[in-house]
């Protein structure tokens, strides 16, 4: 059920969660103990009419989901990776469910409270713990970039749309975007429905590639369309119009020189970046250069990721640094010690990421909730507990949400950075008044896991029930009041005009991902193994029972 706010208006219940898996299968059992301990985390009061619920809708950004060439031949390839995101889940969302039972069975002084504050969804629980919690809605994927949804009631999503754009070596996959837009409603009686755009996505790596992470976002906002803009509008789009292209920059194949610094570090890459031109510019154009009517230009909008009706969340592994070349061999490194003068706290005022969207030069208009938990990347997991950086910790046997400690450093040669992120845009100024907003209830990583040199991070978040109607009708308002000034939100003014051409293209790139899945499958898997040699194997009794 949605939840209700103190203006009795309804609220999508919403958790996502990003995670860059490393290509490997997660530890079910781990990673279920992590996100109960997650859930657990919107949960923590009776008084709260909330504090019983799990989320309505659940969706996982998952980065190097699986090896290369399974991602790119396709989801036969992926279904058992994503088995264990969804047997997680349920096991987590079951356990929770079984303690709120228990806790509202409890006799006791606080029984009269219990019951209170006990919601009707709570009457089923036991037997919703008999089944599975979440059913697995969706999932697509563009290479190797991959997202779940999950729903505990599926009958409550009316709709669902994909997009997809890949931003790797000649437009594949290997790093790209993939979206959901879905309309959502409390139950199936409600005549309120809410539209929710979801984007997965894994941007460009290494430090020094701060100007393709950008031109990365622009291909989000540019090419990640949910229906192929030559179709929105036949005939308007001829094979030679002109249009905003995928990156060719090559912005950071030459590696830069280490930096020397060990505390000033930060001063002197803020004033390198400051002498680049390009990141004293805003990133995209503004200006739609093809003459399009109003009209045609709101019908391209409403197929962009900034369609003015929908709410929107982007997450995933934005891979943003804290620094623009690697860390010397005497950098100091951000500390989980709080009483450290270096605590990863006074390294988030360097964080690209912040830096760039309050510049706006991507993320246009954007919001990110408080960072609280230190960085998320880059782990090397250790064996034993020597030398960690959590030495102690291990040692004394401490857990996290009853798992044992896994032994760590940060990784030397990359500093270490809030690369896995959530963001979202909120509702049009002029209709968040009161409650009427998306609210935070949750931001938070996991815990370092040993299949990933990354944490997840995971949002928790109330989203405002609102109409489409409603959501234009604000924007409209905000165009009314500006009298003609710029308005930087970017369902009014779209940060990049749509690519007609990027579904051509995309098209072109995953032939190319399946001559290179296919490659890559024959030769370096087991299973390709097997078949190769089958087939020589038949190959050679064919010629036998031919010469014979």
């Amino acid at each position: 059920m949605a939840l209700q706010t103190s203006s009795s208006s309804s609220v999508l219940d919403l958790f996502i969660l990003t995670f860059n898996c490393a290509k490997n299968m997660i530890d079910v059992p781990v990673f279920s103990a992590h996100l109960h301990g997650a859930l657990k985390q919107n949960s923590n009061s009776l008084l709260e009419l909330n504090s019983s619920s799990l989320p309505d809708l659940v969706a996982f950004s998952l980065q190097e989901v699986a090896p290369m060439s399974y991602a790119f031949l396709g989801s036969y390839f992926l279904n058992p990776y994503y088995a264990k995101y969804e047997e997680a889940l349920n096991l987590a969302s079951a356990k929770f469910l079984k303690e709120q039972d228990d806790e509202v069975a409890e006799p006791g002084e606080e029984e009269g409270l219990l019951q209170v504050v006990k919601k009707p969804q709570q009457q089923g629980q036991t037997q919703a713990t008999k089944a599975k919690p979440y059913t697995l809605v969706k999932a697509k994927n563009v290479g190797m970039t991959a997202i779940l949804l999950f729903a505990r009631d599926p009958t409550n999503i009316t709709r669902i749309e994909e997009a997809e754009c890949g931003f790797g070596a000649a437009d594949m996959g290997n790093k790209g975007a993939v979206g959901l837009r879905l309309s959502w409603r409390e139950d199936q009686d409600s005549r309120e429905e809410t539209e929710v755009t979801l984007v997965a996505t894994h941007l460009a790596a290494m430090e020094w590639n701060l100007k393709k992470r950008n031109a990365n976002w622009k291909t989000i906002a540019s090419g990640l369309t949910f229906a192929d803009p030559k179709m929105a509008l036949p005939g308007v789009f001829g094979e030679n119009s002109e249009g905003p292209r995928a990156d060719q920059s090559g912005a950071g194949d030459k590696v830069p020189p280490t930096t020397t610094d060990t505390r000033d570090w930060a001063s002197s890459e803020t004033s390198a970046l400051e002498e680049n031109e390009y990141v004293n510019q805003p990133l995209l154009n503004t200006k739609d250069s093809r003459g399009l009517s109003p009209a045609q230009q709101a019908v391209l909008k409403d197929i962009s990721v900034f369609k003015p009706s929908s709410h929107l969340f982007v997450a995933g592994d934005l891979n943003y640094r804290i620094g623009s070349t690697t860390p010397s061999a005497f950098a100091i490194f951000p500390s989980f010690d709080t009483a450290s003068p270096d605590h990863y706290s006074k390294f988030l005022q360097y964080d690209q990421l912040s830096q760039e969207r309050l510049a706006g030069r991507a993320f246009h208009g954007m919001s990110e909730a408080d960072i609280f938990f230190g960085p998320t990347y880059k782990y090397n997991i250790l064996e034993e507990a020597d030398g960690a950086a959590n030495e102690e910790a291990v040692r004394s046997g401490v857990k996290r949400d009853g798992v044992p400690e896994v032994p760590w450093n940060f990784a030397p040669h990359r500093w270490p950075s809030w690369c896995d992120r959530v963001l979202y845009l909120d509702l049009p100024s002029s209709l968040t008044t009161g409650t009427r907003s998306v609210e935070v209830k949750a931001y938070n990583s996991l815990p370092v896991v040993k299949t990933s040199d990354h944490r997840a991070v995971f949002l928790r978040v109330q989203v405002p029930v609102v109409s489409g109607d409603t959501m234009r009708k604000g924007l409209k308002m905000e165009e009314d009041k500006s009298e003609g000034g710029v308005i930087k939100d970017p369902r009014v003014n779209p940060p990049a005009v749509v690519d007609p051409h990027a579904w051509e293209r995309r098209k072109a790139a995953r032939r190319k991902e399946l001559m290179v899945g296919l490659s890559g499958f024959v030769w370096t898997t087991q299973e390709g193994a097997i078949l190769l040699a089958t087939l020589m194997l038949l190959g050679a009794g064919s010629l036998w029972a031919t010469r014979g």
